[in-house]
C-alpha cells in the first residue's frame, strides 16, 4: 500500500503548535533569568551609587508677570501654563513660525477650534493673541501630530506650534482674556 501524504494545512497547524511550544520554552527561562554565582554579584560600591534624579522642568522665567498666564519664552522655543498661586502646571516644547511676537503682555482674543495652517496642515487648539505685520500670532497643534515645515522663503506665518496633547491642554487653560506674557 501506498504510503498516505498529508493535507498541507496539518504540516503548518504542527508546525505553528511546535514553533509556540518552543517560544514559550525560551519566554519560562528568559523570565526566570539567569542564575547567580559567587562571581556575577555586584560588590556594594556598585549597588551604592546613587541614581540621576530626573531633570526637573525649566522655571517659570522671571519678569513674566504674576497670577494665572500663559508664558512664551521666545529664547527658550517653551511654553507654561501658570496657575493663579504662580505655580506651573504645565510646560512645554513650541516651534515658532517666521513672526514672533514682541515681548509683552498680551491676552487671548479669539479661539478657533480647527482650520488649515498657512502651511497646508490641518490645524486645531487655535488660539489667537497678537498680531505684527498684519499676521495674527497663535497657538496651535497639527491635527496629525507634524511640527511645521520650513517656511518657504518670503513667508510670513504667525503659528506657533506644538504636539497635540499640549495643544488641547493649552485650549483647556487659554480661555478667551487669558494673559499671555511673551519674554525674549
Amino acid at each position: 500500500m501506498p504510503a498516505r501524504r498529508l493535507p498541507s494545512w496539518v504540516w503548518v497547524t504542527t508546525l505553528t503548535v511546535g514553533a509556540v511550544a518552543a517560544v514559550s520554552v525560551l519566554a519560562v527561562q528568559a523570565d526566570q533569568g539567569a542564575k547567580p554565582t559567587a562571581a556575577a554579584r555586584p560588590s556594594a560600591s556598585a549597588s551604592a551609587r546613587p541614581h540621576p534624579a530626573p531633570a526637573a522642568p525649566p522655571a517659570v522665567p522671571g519678569g513674566s508677570g504674576t497670577g494665572r498666564r500663559v508664558v512664551y519664552s521666545l529664547a527658550q522655543h517653551r511654553l507654561w501654563l501658570v496657575d493663579a498661586s504662580d505655580s506651573p502646571r504645565r510646560t512645554f516644547p513650541v516651534w515658532a513660525g517666521t513672526v514672533s511676537p514682541d515681548p509683552g503682555t498680551y491676552k487671548v482674543s479669539t479661539r478657533r477650534e480647527t482650520t488649515t495652517g498657512s502651511d497646508g496642515v490641518p490645524i486645531e487648539h487655535i488660539v489667537y493673541f497678537a498680531a505684527k505685520f498684519g499676521v495674527s500670532i497663535a497657538f496651535s497643534n497639527a491635527v496629525d501630530g507634524s511640527s511645521p515645515p520650513p517656511a518657504a522663503a518670503g513667508s510670513r506665518t504667525g503659528g506657533i506650534r506644538m504636539r497635540a496633547a499640549d495643544g488641547a491642554a493649552l485650549w483647556t487653560f487659554a480661555t478667551p482674556g487669558t494673559t499671555v506674557a511673551v519674554v525674549g
